[in-house]
């Protein structure tokens, strides 16, 4: 996961919790302490060559100028994108013992406003007074102010390997938990290296510039993954980073590890996506997102369905069910993609899912499905391993959305099967016991780029009409006997329209053909000198029915077929396909007098990942099968062998 170097260094800033923690705090919530230390150790490096003269220009400037025009003045001077106008660090606070819990509050306190709430996502008044109380901090003080964390020492890279060590350190001891705002970076690089896989051509160039994004943020991996992966394609390519995260906690990793890799202090914002997007004027180059799996968003339905109703807003195509929002997320990243520009290339979006938004057939889904499908925005769709991710063990998948296809790929969806590109892990982090490799990673990749069927059991190609379908009601016409008895008069002898004379009538049909009941009863019923009711007819023809699949297919009193209130299929057909010749493919070698009615056919879409990659298992032959019986009836014989002595 990281060099031997950033790992010596990451468990230097580890070290922290075997010396100061233990029996302090619990062991699965170290890093929330360790974490904050760390940050603030890296921004003090950061900002010590300037320290005292920023800290004496700040003091020069009046008492009533704003601070927004203090943060410019800082900006134009120093080039700094955030300060401290505190006198005290670390070190100093270290080197005496008097006062070190108010002094550790001042120091933070003097930091600029754009990354003040960093400590209060962190919680780090709390933390600090856990310490304080358990006379703790002033060592944990110590331990930090001695780790050399200045760029000249560790550049952007480099740091932000270690914190990512420390950060996955921190997560191994929450396991599962970890899963809500730490995505595995494995997860992510697949993603990152397919998403620019489909741009690699438009890379080039020294004024090359894209920007990225990530609605559910998190702890900002997908974003620093992205930035350095564009980077190491084109060092002079220029880089910018959009992030939004509602969870405080996740907030504070995410612009934390921006910050101390030189990233600029807004470039995550707080705040919750669905009700608000804070970066509502703007579209991305790329989109990453990996949304929490069935989000509830109850609380958020006001506003939700109040923007739904804007024609052409990112929620206007449809809305899930309150229990699972992440169909919104896939919604609002598909919005957020730059159109194609004039060369043809557009934005390009990864979101993970579970399997739901594959086939969910309800309304609000199969919509936003539609819409995807009709705008041919679907690229590719990804099946991850099983156990991939630290909060969930389910299948899952990866989402490519494209706004500007290359020209082989428009009008086509490539779905690749990864679920088997794995390997185990030593151990376990909650649920994630898989991890995908880089020669794995590799292999998904170049089918990718291959964008063929040479390896069905890999990669499929489709049109998006192959995921579209009608669910054609299909059935059998009845073949009904005529057969009169007690039960049969009694079940029409108290009808209005009903005569004493019709009882002799009925049972002189027993023994008609089914559906000569109509001609004969009326015919009858004239001879006879009484009426023959319309609705008589259709209640006699009713109770006189008996099953006989020997009879003729049976028509009603119209002359219209009469379905077997038994036998009733619906049959899934793709609009890619023929209505006739599916049925005649797959329906009716099986049922010989089967009919449809594609009127009352519904229409939906689908995309049955699994159905599509699915292999039959060779049955085992009779004689393994006999040969296992006959070892386990010889070991059963054994044990009451041993029982009875």
């Amino acid at each position: 996961m990281a060099t031997a170097s950033t790992s010596n260094i990451a468990q230097v800033v580890w070290n922290t919790a075997d010396k100061y923690l233990r029996n302090v705090v619990e062991e699965e919530d170290y890093g929330d302490y360790i974490l904050p230390f760390t940050v603030l150790r890296r921004l003090e490096c950061m900002l010590a060559d300037t320290k005292d003269e920023v800290v004496a220009y700040v003091k020069s400037l009046p008492d009533t100028m704003p601070a927004h025009l203090i943060d410019i003045g800082v900006r134009d001077k120093f080039g700094l994108g955030f300060y401290n106008t505190s006198p005290l660090d670390l070190a100093t606070i270290a080197s005496v013992d008097d006062n070190v819990e108010a002094s550790l509050v001042n120091y933070v306190e003097g930091f600029s406003q754009n990354v003040s709430d960093v400590w209060e996502s962190f919680e780090f008044s709390r933390r600090i007074r856990t310490l304080a109380a358990s006379n703790r901090l002033h060592a944990v003080i110590k331990h930090f102010s001695n780790l050399d964390l200045h760029p000249k020492r560790l550049e952007d890279t480099t740091m932000g390997d270690v914190f990512e060590d420390v950060m996955y350190r921190a997560f191994n001891k929450k396991g599962k938990a970890a899963g809500n705002f730490y995505t595995p970076r494995d997860a992510i690089k697949l993603m990152v290296d397919v998403l620019l896989a489909g741009d690699e051509d438009s890379l080039v160039g020294e004024s090359t510039l894209r920007s990225v994004y990530d609605p559910t943020a998190g702890s900002g991996g997908m974003l620093l993954v992205a930035q350095r992966a564009l980077e190491e394609l084109n060092p002079d390519i220029g880089v910018t980073l959009y992030g939004q995260e509602l969870m405080p906690s996740a907030y504070a990793l995410g612009k934390a590890d921006l910050v101390i890799q030189g990233g600029r202090p807004d470039a995550i914002k707080q705040g919750n996506t669905l009700t608000e997007d804070l970066y509502a004027d703007k579209s991305f180059d790329y989109v990453l997102s990996n949304p929490p799996f069935g989000k509830d968003w109850e609380a958020d339905e006001e506003s939700v369905r109040e923007q739904a109703k804007i024609p052409g807003s990112r929620f206007s195509h449809g809305l899930p069910s309150k229990s699972d929002g992440q169909m919104l997320f896939l919604a609002h990243c598909a919005s957020k993609l730059a159109p194609a520009d004039k060369t043809g290339h557009g934005g390009r979006a990864a979101v993970v899912s579970n399997a739901s938004p594959l086939f969910n057939s309800e309304a609000g889904p199969n919509s936003i499905r539609e819409w995807l499908l009709d705008e041919d925005l679907i690229d590719t769709i990804i099946a991850l391993p099983t156990n991939m991710f630290y909060g969930t063990a389910i299948a899952t998948y990866v989402w490519i959305l494209d706004t500007g296809k290359a020209p082989e790929r428009k009008g086509k969806i490539q779905l690749i099967d990864a679920a088997n590109s794995w390997t185990g892990m030593r151990k376990a982090m909650g649920e994630k016991r898989r991890e995908m490799l880089e020669p794995q990673r590799n292999s998904i990749l170049e089918a990718y780029r291959k964008f063929d069927e040479a390896d069905a059991s890999i990669s499929r190609v489709l049109a998006p009409e192959d995921f579209k379908f009608r669910d054609v009601p299909v059935f059998k016409q009845a073949r009904y006997a005529t057969r009169f008895n007690q039960e049969a008069l009694e079940a029409v002898r108290g009808r209005r329209d009903f005569d004493p004379k019709h009882a002799e009538i009925m049972e002189q049909l027993d023994g008609t053909a089914w559906n000569e009941i109509p001609g004969a009863f009326k015919a009858a019923a004239k001879k006879g000198g009484v009426k023959a009711p319309a609705g008589l007819i259709d209640a006699v023809m009713k109770v006189m029915a008996e099953v006989d699949e020997s009879a003729s297919p049976a028509v009603d009193r119209k002359g219209q077929p009469v379905k077997d209130p038994n036998w009733k299929i619906i049959e899934r057909v793709p609009f890619s396909e023929d209505l006739q010749q599916h049925m005649e493919r797959e329906v009716l070698p099986f049922a010989p007098d089967a009919q449809w009615d594609e009127s009352k056919a519904k229409t939906g879409s689908e995309i049955p990942f699994t159905r599509l990659f699915y292999v039959p298992e060779e049955p085992r032959s009779l004689a393994e099968i006999d040969a296992d019986v006959q070892r386990l009836m010889g070991e059963l014989s054994e044990l009451f062998s041993e029982v009875k002595e």
